[in-house]
């Protein structure tokens, strides 16, 4: 008897762990089945602009997590994104070991080209850094900068992107970093033309984060491929020493930044930190921000660049998606 009730349990222990693993398999299913999905979502709420990822929302991913990079398409169309943004220094590992050769080179690009085509994506651009100062105060040091930023722009025509973004840091000294800036931005420019791509400056701390002096660089370079890439968040010009409990010490307004950058805007950078309870960014109207963007009749590609810690990288990048298109909506 007690065999029978011990046979019984057993056959019935079976079918509710049969049961469970249909019903797993069946919500993995319409997990990526949601996944698969969720670009056509996007696409349906009708936003003026189009989404692009910036692959340094995953630089923790990739850093710390052992993420590969070239995984970069797949996730970025699985979240709902149709435009890639590379950033250079996340395959510094693979790249510098090969001392940025020919050859090592034409792998990146071979690779990144794959996965795009593979999964339905496109190359926008690539953010450039670590390639030196295109605005140090030494005329020898800004033509090495050139030189070594020069291998990017080529990878950039290759991929199909239309834009590299440098950074502008150079000199504290005002006219002193616009005169540098003028010079190895308009040079490296002036070879980005011969290859058909955009060289765009970013607000990224220092004096580029001053948006009136970077217009004024963008007035006096007058180049139809040199432009800028707004970033909602990165206007702090000084920082505060460590000592003095870090922090910015002093910062360019964010909705005038923005507002004079965009009539050289080439890409936009939605930047993300914090949010609150109703999934709006605790320190930067998006509203407000994409009517600026909107105004100035931009309609190409906002990329997601979530630098947040409080959510994860995946949940970050989900949540300022989310935040775009809802905010878009609120528009006049």
């Amino acid at each position: 008897m007690k065999r029978k009730r011990l046979i019984t349990k057993s056959i019935l222990a079976g079918m509710v762990l049969a049961l469970v693993g249909i019903s797993s398999c069946k919500e993995k299913k319409e997990k990526v089945k949601a996944a698969e999905d969720v670009v056509a979502e996007v696409e349906a709420s009708d936003p003026f602009f189009e989404l692009s990822l910036a692959q340094w929302s995953m630089h923790r991913m990739i850093r710390n997590d052992g993420t590969d990079p070239y995984s970069f398409a797949e996730k970025a169309k699985a979240w709902g994104f149709t435009g890639l943004e590379y950033v250079s220094q996340l395959y510094d590992k693979e790249l510098e070991a090969a001392d940025y050769s020919a050859e090592a080179m034409a792998n990146f690009i071979s690779k990144c080209n794959e996965e795009a085509e593979k999964h339905g994506v496109k190359n926008v651009l690539i953010m450039i850094d670590g390639e030196g100062d295109l605005a140090a105060d030494d005329k020898a040091e800004r033509d090495v900068a050139i030189e070594n930023h020069k291998k990017w722009v080529d990878a950039a025509a290759a991929m199909g992107c239309h834009a590299v973004r440098v950074n502008l840091s150079g000199s504290d000294d005002p006219e002193k970093w616009m005169n540098n800036s003028i010079d190895g931005l308009g040079r490296l420019a002036a070879y980005g033309a011969e290859k058909n791509i955009e060289v765009i400056v970013e607000n990224h701390g220092g004096l580029s984060s001053n948006a009136s002096m970077l217009t004024g660089v963008m007035r006096s370079i007058n180049k139809t491929n040199c432009g800028t890439l707004p970033d909602f968040g990165n206007f702090c010009i000084r920082r505060n020493n460590a000592s003095d409990g870090g922090g910015c010490a002093e910062e360019y307004d964010k909705y005038q930044g923005v507002t004079e950058l965009m009539p050289h805007a080439k890409a936009v950078s939605a930047k993300s930190h914090v949010f609150d309870a109703e999934g709006n960014e605790s320190n930067i109207d998006y509203v407000r921000m994409l009517q600026i963007v909107k105004d100035a009749g931009y309609t190409g590609y906002i990329g997601v660049e979530y630098e947040g810690s409080e959510l994860s990288e995946e949940e970050g990048i989900i949540a300022t998606r989310d935040l775009l298109i809802n905010a878009a909506k609120k528009l006049n």
